[in-house]
């Protein structure tokens, strides 16, 4: 996003001051995360997404209870957040492809880890809430 920011200034559309309505959502991404984060350690479970096979317990309470991945959203709001401290809207839909190819390398092979470590539970689990945002009706 820096770089087409920097090289292609004329596709900035969102001026001061209102470019700066992108500092709360950059504080949003990161304090989901934050919160996220300590729900984890709270378990005291792995945070490390490289390996979910590690996990020794699902954590669905807390933010867990409206996103299957509240840190995952909280990178993109943020992200989010620095696009539109930009002024680019090109740059928010870099967020979109990012969250996109994020679902198919990170979140696939985690919750399929997940439903292998979990069985029945991750199952149920997803069934009741969303993968970014919500729940569902069950």
């Amino acid at each position: 996003m820096w770089l087409l920011d920097r090289h292609f200034p004329a596709l900035r559309w969102i001026a001061a001051p209102w470019n700066r309505l992108g500092l709360p959502l950059i504080a949003m991404g990161a304090g989901l995360d934050a919160c996220a984060a300590w729900y984890f350690i709270r378990a005291r479970t792995t945070i490390n997404p490289m390996h979910p096979a590690h996990t020794n317990r699902l954590v669905v309470s807390g933010i867990y209870r409206i996103s299957r991945n509240p840190m995952y959203l909280g990178l993109a709001t943020s992200l989010s957040g620095w696009a539109w401290l930009l002024g680019s809207p090109l740059c928010l839909t870099l967020v979109w492809v990012f969250a996109r190819i994020l679902e198919v390398l990170q979140i696939a092979p985690e919750e399929s880890a997940l439903r292998d470590k979990f069985g029945d539970s991750y199952l149920e689990y997803s069934r009741c809430v969303n993968r970014w945002i919500g729940r569902k009706n069950a």
